[in-house]
């Protein structure tokens, strides 16, 4: 399978999202770049799942929303943690990395 074709799983566009805005606040493209950049072109963030998953966490109270301007002076909602998403970041991180201890332990099996 293509790097670039990797699915993303159930739940990790959330943590990944939450990640990316521990950083600083960004708009929903800012966001899909900053992943796509960072995971060298492995992840690649459709708006068709990220834009549900930023509704989803603001609902839940882990993201706020706002309108400001971007670099090319265009209108956009930036998203930033809140408080309630911070901590969800440590929280979600050590729940992703015991899910991918017991993937690992079930790949070893031989």
């Amino acid at each position: 399978m293509p790097e670039s074709n990797i699915a993303l799983l159930q739940g990790s566009l959330d943590l990944l999202v939450l990640k990316t805005l521990s950083w600083q606040p960004m708009h929903g493209f800012g966001i899909a770049r900053w992943i796509q950049r960072l995971t060298d072109d492995a992840l690649q963030v459709e708006e068709g799942s990220l834009y549900p998953a930023l509704y989803r966490l603001e609902n839940r109270g882990l993201v706020k929303a706002e309108w400001g301007l971007t670099e090319n002076n265009r209108r956009a909602k930036y998203y930033r943690l809140t408080r309630a998403g911070r901590r969800a970041v440590g929280e979600e991180a050590a729940s992703w990395r015991r899910y991918v201890e017991a993937v690992e332990l079930i790949l070893q099996v031989s």
